[in-house]
């Protein structure tokens, strides 16, 4: 399951990206912010993905 989570993480940072790139080309400060909070969140999960997976790493390590 992280394969898809990282990938919909994606996802919602290139969306994130793409509604502040329209919202400052149209001069709509809501959609820009809208855009900019959905791209930090989910670089804030991808984050929180690569911690996992950090984990993971350690913990598969130690067991050898």
């Amino acid at each position: 399951m992280g394969m898809v989570d990282k990938l919909r993480n994606r996802i919602r940072m290139g969306t994130g990206r793409a509604k502040a790139k329209l919202g400052r080309a149209s001069g709509d400060p809501y959609l820009e912010t809208k855009g900019r909070g959905q791209q930090a969140g989910g670089a804030a999960r991808q984050v929180g993905e690569q911690a996992k997976d950090a984990g993971r790493n350690a913990r598969e390590a130690f067991k050898k």
